[in-house]
């Protein structure tokens, strides 16, 4: 059988050799020769792709399209022809007949895309549909990322089968498995805790889980070291599963935070995804820029080590407000920080450490970057920046309540100073905490980042409840944003090379074989686009705006999307990761609890 990722070189840039000297994929679970329609999709595992005669007549067939295989290749006309879930022709196919014939003509045909970042977890038993992602062309998830994640990977796999439009795998995390064992309190792990520990992340990975996640500026992960995270990761990595990584630190930090990175995986002997590269505008000035980060990992790769990155294609990130607090309050949970800090001298230590990290060390003047995307105790501060309701509340406090409308800079309306600001974050804190945007990067690194062959495009988003908050808009644009303003409009990446970044890449990095390429016994996970006029909608003002320009979004030969209409169908499902035992686990009947 040839390998699931064989490609024609013939095309390839001159900088390809070296970029996939790692791409032979590794040996999985066992797996099956093919998925009859209306079966359970637990099958599926890593499909691997099984090439397929020609039928008399196909489910689908996509006429005379600009066919892109994912593969990086140059654009074909063309078409593809579906049966039973497979992709089981591209070409030129004559006279073919199909059930459903889908003229293309003017349109691009694209592998549906691979989001190995996101979020979603339980989103998906509340949303099934995930129409935001569906509507960006996504239809393969991972999520578990950033260290949280579902707790019973088994029982959350097998109750998304036919019960989700998206194809699913999840990485089991460790601030989930740290929780189980010690809770969110800081302090090495005991020889019975860290025994209990591996049993956890080696039971997730048999259960189905594609890899181990951390999210090291949260707690209580934030409290481990190098070595207890290489000792955990030994047991996923032993299933073959990958090491996907939120950083120790994106900021002041982050060469040594990449040198951790790569450390545990050369310790592991185990494949490395950085999730969201990116770099802060102020220490991309400091350090050189993202050819300095980026540098760090292309020299990893020459050596001899596999390490990938992906990126979502935004100047700001978003996360908790809790990241903003000390991390010596946060020391003993989250508990015992609301309790310091509902003193006068809890207070004060936290404000005192607080200076010390904003003013001193980065030199901040205000939070106005801050921006709250949502909060159950505060509501109607969504799309307002810390500054701004600091400025709020003052003004109200003084009988007055005036709304600003800039959501990044500060105003002189009224006054306030940085003590006012961090009490700010500390009062929302006390009642409930909100998830944050921060807007802390430049364009020019964004871009940086993007041109570089190891970087895929991911979210970094859950599934979107449409009108909910004022969310980052990468949840609704992620790429399209990429394919619109960075390949039509700015010529950054040609069209091909993006959707290779959508598609094959992730799928190599996490070893999805049978997805990702538009090939002959591959999962027909498909997209139809029209490359003239696709494009983000979604604003950091308004982001509640679904992408534009794709026409039928199809996963596992099923239409979901067609005529930019959803169908309502649900024909997505678990992928199961290398070390899956096979066994189908008994369904979740209740919701688990993720956070990073």
């Amino acid at each position: 059988m040839t390998n699931g990722f064989d490609v024609a070189r013939a095309t390839r840039p001159c900088w390809y050799a070296s970029i996939v000297s790692f791409l032979l994929v590794a040996s999985c679970a066992p797996q099956p020769t093919a998925r009859p329609q209306a079966t359970s999709l637990a099958a599926d595992a890593l499909l691997t792709p099984v090439p397929t005669a020609p039928p008399a007549k196909y489910d689908i067939l996509l006429r005379n399209g600009k066919v892109i295989d994912g593969s990086g290749n140059p654009w074909f006309y063309g078409d593809v022809a579906i049966l039973d879930g497979r992709i089981v022709a591209v070409g030129s196919l004559g006279n073919a007949k199909a059930d459903r014939v889908i003229d293309a003509t003017g349109l691009a045909i694209a592998p549906g895309f691979i989001d190995v970042h996101t979020h979603a977890d339980a989103d998906l038993y509340r949303i099934p549909l995930a129409e935001n992602f569906i509507r960006d062309g996504v239809t393969t998830i991972v999520t578990g990322n950033c260290g949280g994640s579902v707790l019973d990977v088994g029982a959350y796999l097998a109750r998304l089968d036919h019960r989700t439009t998206l194809n699913v795998a999840t990485l089991i995390g460790h601030n989930t498995t740290l929780r189980e064992v010690k809770g969110d309190k800081a302090g090495e792990l005991t020889p019975e805790q860290m025994a209990e520990a591996k049993e956890i992340v080696r039971k997730a990975m048999t259960d189905g889980a594609i890899g181990f996640s951390t999210g090291l500026i949260y707690i209580p992960g934030q409290w481990s070291s190098t070595e207890e995270i290489i000792e955990l990761h030994k047991i996923a990595a032993g299933y073959g599963g990958i090491y996907a990584s939120h950083m120790r630190n994106e900021g002041g930090e982050i060469l040594k935070a990449i040198d951790e990175a790569l450390r545990i995986g050369r310790e592991t002997n185990s494949r490395v995804e950085i999730s969201h590269f990116k770099l802060p505008s102020d220490i991309a000035q400091r350090i050189g820029g993202a050819d300095t980060t980026l540098g760090r990992v292309i020299a990893a790769r020459n050596a001899g080590q596999e390490v990938w990155l992906d990126q979502y294609p935004y100047t700001a990130s978003s996360t908790s407000l809790t990241t903003l607090l000390p991390d010596s309050i946060l020391a003993d949970g989250g508990d015992n920080a609301k309790k310091i800090l509902s003193t006068p001298e809890g207070v004060a230590r936290a404000i005192k450490e607080m200076r010390e990290q904003y003013e001193v060390k980065r030199g901040r003047k205000h939070f106005g970057y801050a921006v709250i995307a949502g909060s159950r105790a505060f509501p109607t501060y969504a799309g307002k920046s810390i500054l701004e309701v600091a400025q709020i509340r003052k003004a109200s406090a003084n009988g007055g309540a005036e709304l600003l409308t800039s959501a990044t800079q500060p105003s002189s309306a009224t006054d306030v100073t940085m003590e006012d600001q961090y009490r700010t974050i500390i009062d929302i804190y006390l009642k409930g905490g909100a998830q944050m945007v921060f807007h802390t990067m430049a364009e020019q690194e964004v871009m940086d980042i993007m041109k570089n062959p190891l970087v895929s495009i991911a979210s970094d988003s859950g599934v979107r409840q449409f009108g909910s908050g004022v969310p980052h808009p990468r949840g609704y644009g992620t790429n399209a944003r990429v394919l619109g303003p960075y390949v039509r409009e700015q010529k950054l990446i040609t069209l091909e090379d993006a959707i290779r970044k959508m598609t094959s890449m992730p799928a190599t990095a996490f070893r999805m074989n049978g997805r990702g390429l538009l090939r002959a016994g591959y999962a027909a996970d498909v997209v139809v686009f029209d490359p003239k006029t696709v494009t983000d909608k979604a604003t950091f003002d308004k982001p509640h705006q679904y992408s534009e320009g794709f026409t039928q979004v199809i996963v596992n030969g099923d239409i979901v999307l067609d005529g930019g209409k959803m169908t309502g169908d649900m024909p997505g499902g678990p992928i199961y990761g290398p070390g899956w035992d096979g066994v189908v686990k008994k369904r979740a009947t209740t919701e688990p609890t993720t956070r990073p």
